[in-house]
């Protein structure tokens, strides 16, 4: 609540949509502790009337025994870290639960009453099969969820695969993987809206399409990210990383730093967000979003070709194939 005050000055009188517990594991916190960050929250901002306040959670036994009082503390959505449902593939990814607490984990939030739950799945996992990925969608799309996140492995600097590189499977398969689930979500009324996100209708993560529409947000925590469109300017601004080291500076100030985004990146950036939606972005909120004129962003536009970027009086998005190759479309904007 400290390092909220920080911040609450700089959101004025605009309204929040959504607020989101991410980042490492927060449904460590006791359900009492959420509920007054919520409360909290409620006291100093004007929050949405049907505001979406999602928490990421695990599907191991300890968070699961408090998803139900996450509800009562004011959590409505919750985004289940599944991977996958194959206890080998688990296992390899040094994952600690089994595919049966995956299960046990979304009948448990049911229960709970969520009505908007959202589960992320891996493929491309070291050694898996096209078959076991398969699967894993199958199995996701029978459970009475809303939201499924389908994301391809990446292996990151600093991890222990980065070190350790694993054996994973070539990118015909890959391909064939993406394929046949993309299929599947499609046959099971999951519709894409966004490269890795597939949802029922009117269940899109509202959060995550304020970020890909480039809107602000303010981050509230050890090491949290925030931008702020502030006096004609847009400003990234994020905490002290260390718990520690924010924890001492939190009643002066747990900012670690904050950079204006130059207007020459300013449309990049949009674009980076904007086109990994399928139906790409309205101009107007182009504008809004950046304080730049659309023709900034048809002249950049120009160069691509039209059957990878289509623009119409109100739209930008990717062609069918610019989708397939979003990648080699965002390097003609660096």
């Amino acid at each position: 609540m400290q390092d909220l005050d920080t911040e609450s000055s700089l959101v004025e009188q605009r309204e929040i949509q959504s607020i989101f517990f991410g980042g490492g594991t927060p449904s460590l916190f006791s359900p009492d502790s959420i509920h007054q960050i919520i409360t909290g929250i409620e006291n100093k901002l004007n929050l949405k009337e049907c505001i979406e306040i999602t928490m990421e959670a695990n599907p191991g036994t300890f968070e699961q025994k408090n998803f139900s009082e996450f509800r009562s503390a004011g959590i409505n959505r919750l985004s289940i870290g599944i991977q996958s449902f194959d206890d080998t593939s688990l296992k390899n990814i040094g994952r600690i639960h089994d595919g049966q607490q995956s299960l046990s984990a979304i009948s448990t939030a049911l229960d709970a009453g969520f009505e908007n739950i959202n589960l992320d799945l891996m493929f491309g996992l070291p050694d898996q099969s096209p078959q076991q990925a398969i699967n894993d969608i199958k199995i996701a799309c029978n459970q009475s969820v809303q939201h499924i996140s389908h994301y391809q492995l990446t292996i990151e600097p600093n991890t222990y695969f980065h070190k350790h590189p694993p054996q994973t499977p070539k990118s015909e398969l890959l391909w064939d993987m993406q394929t046949q689930c993309h299929d599947i979500l499609s046959e099971n009324n999951f519709k894409q809206y966004e490269v890795s996100a597939f949802s029922n209708t009117n269940k899109q993560c509202q959060h995550n399409l304020n970020y890909w529409t480039f809107g602000d947000y303010i981050g509230i925590g050890a090491g949290a990210h925030g931008k702020l469109s502030l006096a004609n300017k847009i400003t990234r601004r994020w905490k002290r990383r260390q718990p520690e080291d924010y924890i001492t500076h939190t009643s002066g100030n747990p900012l670690s730093g904050e950079s204006v985004i130059e207007k020459n990146d300013i449309v990049f950036e949009f674009l980076l967000n904007a086109l990994r939606l399928k139906n790409g972005c309205k101009f107007e909120v182009f504008e809004k979003n950046t304080g730049l004129d659309k023709a900034i962003l048809i002249q950049a536009c120009e160069k691509i070709s039209p059957d990878l970027l289509i623009i119409d009086n109100a739209t930008i998005k990717t062609s069918s194939k610019g989708y397939d190759f979003l990648n080699d479309v965002l390097e003609n904007f660096l």
